[in-house]
């Protein structure tokens, strides 16, 4: 599995430690993946700054706020045949900003808000979602197992 960690922000410092975090993240999420790849799999991450991820949730989702991380599916993993190239799965767009404010207000450690975002985002890529208490539920579950994998506080 291929993870891409961009950063496009100049607010808060990427640190290696920040990067392997988010590698890590993403291969513990997808690791979750109901369905098995036969083939790479590429996850992008970005990080960007609040009046980034703004436009885009705004152009996305039309809501004209800051949110702290977005997804972006490049397919459907039902769609996904098992064999030939590369999968591109999809992007993670984490607010830096935002998840250091976060990881304040929660009192635990950037690292650790940015494992819990990255790891929401990837369960989104592969087709989780929260809207209904009970897919909220599985949801949560599975960022907790992530999270406990990487034994970051």
């Amino acid at each position: 599995m291929a993870v891409l960690v961009s950063n496009l922000q100049k607010e808060v410092p990427v640190s290696e430690e920040l990067t392997k975090m988010a590698e890590k993240a993403a291969i513990e999420a997808l690791g979750l993946a109901e369905k098995s790849f036969d083939r790479e799999v590429e996850i992008s991450v970005v990080f960007v700054d609040d009046a980034y991820i703004q436009r885009l949730n705004y152009q996305y989702r039309n809501q004209n706020t800051p949110t702290d991380v977005l997804s972006f599916a490049m397919q459907e993993v039902e769609e996904v045949p098992n064999e030939g190239e590369v999968v591109l799965l999809g992007d993670v767009v984490v607010s830096l900003p935002r998840a250091w404010e976060q990881s304040k207000e929660f009192e635990h450690s950037l690292l650790r808000e940015v494992a819990y975002l990255i790891g929401h985002g990837v369960l989104h890529l592969l087709g989780y979602d929260h809207q209904k208490e009970v897919e909220r539920q599985i949801m949560r579950a599975k960022e907790e197992t992530i999270l406990s994998k990487l034994n970051v506080q």
